[in-house]
């Protein structure tokens, strides 16, 4: 059974009867009985999935990540999905695989899907090109009662951001691996353009300098933004000659990649070089040795997100929740010379 066929039977077209049935416009009383009724006599039964995209209270929400296989970006989508859950919510994950035209791309889908809200849980990125493309397209969806929610720095966006302390957080790890004795250090960061690297590696950098150590461009190594990317960032840095003593991977997951390198090379980890990372993702607790990072609380941060976009009221002004980063110092890093 059809909606083409409800509407014929009660003698009126098609759009008016889907109206009727979803409600979605004023659609006279004698015409909606008619539709009604002629849905009853048939047994027609609406498709769920076509009301929910005709209608404004879609109680879907979209999540945007930059590669959900990976363990970060897997912890906080957990905890939006979690929370949806607790709501009755539905989740549609993307991944961009770190392409900014997919993003803003997806976020064109989700609008003409009419998504009740919109996550963006991956790093903003200083590009004035992307940025204005990306408001061109949140702008309307917001006015139109779309709700959006962020998670990291986005410099443009007027929207509800989960704030890590990425900054701040960096800057209390150098002070932890200072305080190791540690005056060698090197850097293996991703791309510049990415806010959640630029906050991290300057955050880090700053704190060194505030204790008169230096940070030469020589060893700061970029990669990409993965585990092999912090594989090859590794394996370049080793053979730029003099090792330093401690070296400081911007995310855990390029840090894995740095550890692998250093083995593959004959050097140990803490006992020739110390490493230490950024988010702890549950992996690093079970590696050999376990990688020092800061923590961050990366479900909560989903789950904040989700409560963000969907809180009510709704609120005129957009929120920020700042989430700090707690350092944890474990095996991978130890005072430099130390004996086992």
């Amino acid at each position: 059974m059809t909606l083409h066929t409800v509407a014929a039977a009660a003698g009126v077209s098609p759009a008016t009867a889907s109206r009727a049935l979803n409600g979605t416009t004023r659609v006279r009383d004698e015409l909606r009985r008619r539709v009604l009724t002629a849905a009853a006599e048939l047994g027609y039964i609406p498709n769920a999935h076509a009301q929910a995209l005709a209608s404004a209270s879609n109680n879907t929400v979209g999540v945007i990540c930059h590669d959900v296989s990976d363990p970060y970006f897997a912890a906080v989508a957990g905890g939006v999905m979690r929370a949806a859950a607790e709501q009755g919510v539905l989740v549609m994950l993307a991944s961009t695989f770190r392409a900014p035209g997919r993003e803003i791309a997806y976020v064109s889908m989700l609008r003409a899907q009419r998504a009740r809200a919109i996550l963006l849980i991956g790093s903003g990125i200083e590009d004035r090109a992307w940025e204005r493309q990306l408001d061109a397209e949140l702008t309307p969806y917001i006015t139109a009662g779309g709700r959006v929610a962020v998670v990291s720095r986005h410099r443009s966006l007027r929207v509800d951001t989960v704030l890590p302390e990425n900054h701040a957080g960096a800057a209390d790890l150098a002070r932890a691996l200072l305080a190791l004795g540690h005056r060698e250090f090197a850097v293996l960061t991703g791309p510049a353009e990415l806010t959640t690297v630029a906050d991290r590696l300057t955050g880090f950098r700053a704190a060194l300098a505030a204790a008169g150590v230096a940070l030469p461009a020589g060893r700061i190594v970029r990669g990409a933004f993965t585990r092999d990317g912090g594989h090859a960032a590794a394996v370049e840095l080793l053979a730029r000659g003099r090792r330093p003593t401690c070296v400081f991977a911007v995310t855990d997951v390029m840090a894995v990649g740095a550890l692998a390198a250093f083995r593959e090379h004959g050097v140990r980890v803490p006992e020739d070089i110390s490493l230490a990372g950024f988010d702890d993702i549950p992996l690093v607790r079970e590696l050999t040795p376990p990688l020092t990072t800061v923590a961050l609380p990366l479900a909560r941060m989903g789950q904040s997100a989700i409560a963000l976009a969907l809180r009510e009221p709704r609120g005129t002004r957009s929120r920020v929740e700042r989430v700090p980063g707690e350092v944890v110092l474990r095996a991978s890093t130890r005072r430099p010379g130390s004996l086992p």
